[in-house]
């Protein structure tokens, strides 16, 4: 998916079902429903979901927060436009799905999950993956 695709479905009433929490968190606070954005970054505890969980609270205006959320995120505190990064994480995020082969993966899979931070945005590929269909 690119970013204009992405962009595209904003026109539609939910999310395409093969995003990730991550960016379906961006998806939903570009509709301008933050609530449902927030929640969305919650499901996700890779770094992924912490970095749009930053991203939520930074615009939400409680910087304490935001600064928990960017640290858990192996990120810097942004400094860009709030518009800068979203379509930051938005691309990242993309590339990063896009980066990984399609390669057959048994159904077995569908419950893997690792814990360890460094796995998170991998397990996070893994995940959309073999959940879209």
């Amino acid at each position: 998916m690119t970013v204009q695709e992405f962009r595209d479905s904003l026109r539609r009433e939910e999310p395409p079902g093969h995003l990730s929490f991550a960016l379906a968190g961006l998806w939903w606070d570009a509709k301008g429903n933050w609530k449902q954005a927030h929640e969305s970054a919650q499901q996700d505890e890779s770094t992924a979901g912490c970095w749009v969980h930053a991203y939520l609270h930074r615009k939400e205006g409680d910087s304490s927060n935001a600064a928990y959320w960017y640290k858990r995120a192996d990120k810097a505190p942004a400094e860009s436009s709030l518009e800068q990064e979203w379509l930051e994480i938005v691309e990242s995020l993309l590339r990063l799905l896009g980066n990984y082969p399609e390669i057959p993966v048994p159904r077995s899979f569908r419950g893997f999950a690792c814990e360890m931070p460094h796995c998170g945005m991998w397990t996070e590929a893994l995940r959309v993956w073999i959940t879209r269909d």
